[in-house]
């Protein structure tokens, strides 16, 4: 689409302008006597013109419709004269080209935020007239005044079908919408699936997601206050069974369920030690009641995302997300997370910016490139692809001098100027391009295979629901299953018998401290650091391929402190050394890792006996050291050959369910707030 075609898809979504406009009558072309000789078959000429004639209004609307849609252009009903089954009834009919008019000035409300929208009226005087007439007793509708002159651009027929008024979704289309609805899929989704099944390219479908999102909130059946009851009821269950868990809602002024948030007690005690970088996506909503879906989400030390907590919001604005963030921060004892990255919405930005000031706010490029093919694909036509792989490039450069200078580039290369989407994820660059972010701790969340894998999670908590209730229920359900799936996915990874690639002490030691999953990132690192030389410089060293010469990375070393730091910033964005550091230790006859190169949520034993104690049900912190000891122990032990693995993986499963038969009490648990709203 181009930038005006994008436009209307915001601006052109407006009630018909019921104001009268003024069509003066020298403005357009009267009927002759010959003209009235026309016949009704000439109904199906090309253009409209004076004198032509229709058996009823609607037949003559349909016609100039088409002719409109031919032409780039839509129109609306205007003005009639006189009233059906009232005298003569009607007599006279105005269409107008949807430009025509001039939209009115609101009052401006400050305890409501507006919404800053573009109006797409400008005055045009495009119109066709007709009028009743009656001969032999048989009406008719002639048309008695028409004029084709446009004050604007008409569309291309690839940019016409975006208007409103050509926006369609077929009965077929509509059955297979709620069918996909009932499954609990998102509507960018439906999108794509009605895409594959009608063989049309992403962007060509006769109507948006926003219609999609019409039909469905039109089709809502449920009773909003029966079920707010059953949600508030199913919640106070929950808290009855499990005094750990934790919801908090809010009213509005006719005391109805407006917004509400929930957490588990797992979720909590994972949030304390992986809730450093957050995701917050608001992208799905609860087909069943129609209402957005916020969900919390992190990633643990072995690689595999992990359920802070959700929220059903009845508004997509600033108050609701604010809520939001504000009730999370309650279940997390006030603990911010380090990073947090959400959509693309404005709304988001305020509410972060407000609640989480102390937070750096990052986009999600994921969920910004599913957005490519509706807004691009239209545009750029077969140069699409070689669009897409430029922006890739840019996005993963290292500059912000060079990003920004490829950027024109770009936006040059392929006329881009105009588009409002480029114009926007320029002016919010520094949020989701990674030359703005590499100083920043991420986790490694910005990549393709975490991007998916988070996605699946959250598709788990998004399955067939009829009752809002249920929803609480399978969210449970879910974040349990996640639970045991974790530990059996960590217990794998433990046992698995790690290939060292280098035989290098600082894989061998590196091997035993971090996860199976960290070490693969930093082994990947130590293999690429034998590609590349160090020169000693009188304020560190210079590390560049061993192909090149010229460029390079700065790296600063203090081996008496036991710091280094790479102009690279690999380490303070992934937590992981990057190659140039690790090849400067490797110069340095360093033969292992600083300890605090290996950060703690990236080791095997990622729980602190601190932390761990505050769940133990007695008072003996040395027999908590004691467990993380062997325990590191037996997994060393256990990966030197096959034998010994399944020995490990025998026993360790049979002391696993001992465990889990005997009884837990909980004297250490978390207090519950007083609060009869804060749960």
């Amino acid at each position: 689409m181009s930038e005006e075609v994008a436009e209307m898809m915001m601006v052109y979504d407006e009630h018909s302008d019921q104001r009268s406009l003024s069509f003066e009558d020298t403005s357009s072309t009267e009927e002759s006597p010959d003209e009235m000789r026309l016949s009704l078959e000439e109904a199906n000429d090309v253009a409209p013109h004076v004198g032509q004639r229709f058996a009823t209004h609607d037949a003559a609307y349909e016609f100039y419709s088409e002719f409109a849609k031919r032409s780039g252009f839509s129109i609306r009903r205007h003005r009639t004269e006189g009233k059906d089954g009232v005298g003569k009834g009607l007599t006279r009919r105005y269409f107008v080209c949807h430009r025509a008019g001039n939209t009115p000035v609101k009052n401006s409300n400050d305890t409501k935020p507006q919404r800053n929208r573009k109006s797409s009226r400008c005055g045009c005087q495009a119109f066709m007239r007709i009028t009743k007439t009656t001969e032999l007793g048989q009406p008719e509708w002639r048309v008695t005044g028409y004029a084709n002159h446009h004050n604007h651009e008409l569309l291309e027929p690839n940019q016409v079908r975006f208007l409103p008024a050509y926006r369609t979704i077929s009965d077929a289309d509509k059955s297979r919408i709620l069918m996909f609805a009932k499954t609990g899929i998102s509507v960018q989704q439906m999108m794509r699936l009605l895409e594959l099944e009608k063989c049309v390219e992403p962007g060509y479908l006769p109507f948006t997601e926003k219609d999609i999102r019409n039909l469905l909130q039109s089709l809502k059946k449920a009773d909003p206050e029966d079920e707010s009851i059953d949600l508030l009821r199913m919640c106070r269950n929950i808290k009855e069974k499990d005094p750990n868990f934790k919801f908090e809602y809010a009213l509005d002024t006719n005391n109805r369920l407006e917004n509400i948030a929930w957490s588990y007690a797992s979720s909590m005690q994972l949030y304390d030690i992986f809730g450093d970088v957050v995701i917050f996506d608001t992208t799905h909503r609860l087909t069943a009641f129609d209402m957005p879906l916020a969900i919390w989400v992190g990633i643990n030390n072995y690689g595999m995302p992990c359920f802070f907590g959700c929220a059903l919001l009845r508004e997509d604005n600033l108050r609701s997300y604010s809520w939001a963030l504000k009730a999370f921060l309650g279940f997390m004892n006030g603990k911010a997370p380090q990073t947090i990255l959400t959509d693309q919405n404005m709304y988001l930005k305020e509410a972060v910016a407000s609640e989480l000031p102390s937070s750096k706010h990052a986009l999600c490029i994921w969920l910004i490139v599913a957005k490519f093919p509706s807004w691009f694909n239209a545009v750029l036509g077969d140069r699409y692809n070689d669009w897409k792989a430029e922006f890739y490039r840019l996005y993963n450069l290292e500059s912000i001098e060079e990003f920004e200078l490829g950027w024109r580039d770009m936006v040059n290369a392929f006329g881009l100027h105009a588009n409002r989407h480029i114009v926007s994820l320029f002016a919010l660059r520094s949020l989701w391009a990674l030359p703005y972010l590499r100083s920043h701790f991420f986790a490694g969340m910005t990549t393709t295979v975490h991007s998916k894998a988070i996605n699946a999670f959250i598709q788990r908590f998004l399955s067939a629901q009829t009752r809002v209730a249920h929803f609480v229920e399978q969210v449970a359900v879910t974040v349990d299953f996640k639970d045991q799936t974790a530990e059996q996915q960590t217990m794998q990874q433990n046992l698995q018998n790690l290939c060292l690639k280098t035989g290098a002490p600082m894989e061998s030691h590196a091997a035993t401290v971090l996860t199976p999953f960290a070490f693969s990132k930093l082994q990947e690192q130590l293999v690429l650091a034998a590609h590349y030389a160090s020169f000693q410089m009188e304020d560190g060293y210079l590390v560049r391929h061993h192909t090149k010469l010229e460029g390079g990375r700065k790296v600063y070393w203090i081996p008496r402190e036991g710091v280094i730091s790479c102009s690279c910033h690999h380490f303070e964005f992934s937590g992981i050394l990057c190659r140039h550091a690790l090849r400067v230790l490797s110069t340095g006859n360093c033969f292992q890792i600083p300890d605090r190169y290996l950060p703690l949520r990236w080791r095997r034993i990622s729980t602190p006996p601190s932390k761990l104690l505050e769940t133990t049900t007695n008072d003996h912190p040395e027999r908590v050291q004691l467990l993380q000891t062997i325990l590191a122990s037996l997994i060393n032990e256990s990966v030197k050959s096959r034998e010994r693995l399944d020995l490990a993986t025998e026993q360790a499963s049979m002391l696993l369910s001992r465990i889990r038969e005997q009884p837990v009490c909980s004297p250490g648990a978390r207090e519950i707030s007083s609060n009869p709203r804060n749960h």
